[in-house]
């Protein structure tokens, strides 16, 4: 797929989520085809100030990880990315209309702020959601290997979940796979 036919990909699954980011953000989605892997899914994403140097960045939560973009014109680009089972907390505080997003990764606080109210409050759901699972349930969904799956009818095997004649029934068929 061209880098130009996944921004719009990314663009219509911003649009389905009822995310517009703001022109500010224009260098930070440009930069996610790079980014994410072919298959991986926007949850959620915010944009806002870094605490520290005070650019502009995007936040973005998806079916994997966090992932915190900042580009910028004179700095290029920096990218970090998070394990949801790495993150202890996700809090967000509102001001008048804006709010800020404090993340605890590991030993270190991440700030961010200028952030939408009403955005700030689904992000942090939607994370929390993501932390709350198990970590098998995050990595990729890809289907189990041949050898996964031969290792598994072994042990139902084992267990007396399968007699021999069955077992080498399945066998037969995952062997034919190959």
């Amino acid at each position: 797929m061209s880098e130009k036919s996944r921004l719009d990909e990314i663009r219509e699954e911003l649009k389905k989520l009822d995310i517009s980011p703001t022109i500010f953000a224009r260098k930070e989605i440009h930069e996610l085809p790079d980014i994410l892997s072919a298959d991986e899914k926007i949850v959620y994403l915010v944009e806002g100030r870094n605490k520290i140097n005070n650019h502009h960045i995007i936040l973005v939560a998806t079916d994997r990880r966090l992932i915190f973009v900042d580009k910028e014109f004179m700095y290029g680009l920096k990218v970090e990315d998070f394990s949801y089972s790495k993150i202890s907390s996700i809090q967000y505080e509102t001001a008048f209309l804006l709010a800020s997003i404090d993340i605890q990764v590991t030993d270190d606080v991440v700030e961010i702020d200028g952030v939408g109210k009403y955005h700030a409050e689904l992000f942090c759901e939607k994370v929390r959601e993501f932390m709350s699972r198990p970590e098998e349930h995050i990595q990729s969904k890809s289907e189990p290997s041949v050898l996964d799956q031969l290792e598994q009818l072994g042990r139902l095997k084992e267990s007396g979940v399968l007699n021999e004649e069955e077992f080498l029934e399945q066998k037969k068929k995952l062997m034919g796979k190959l």
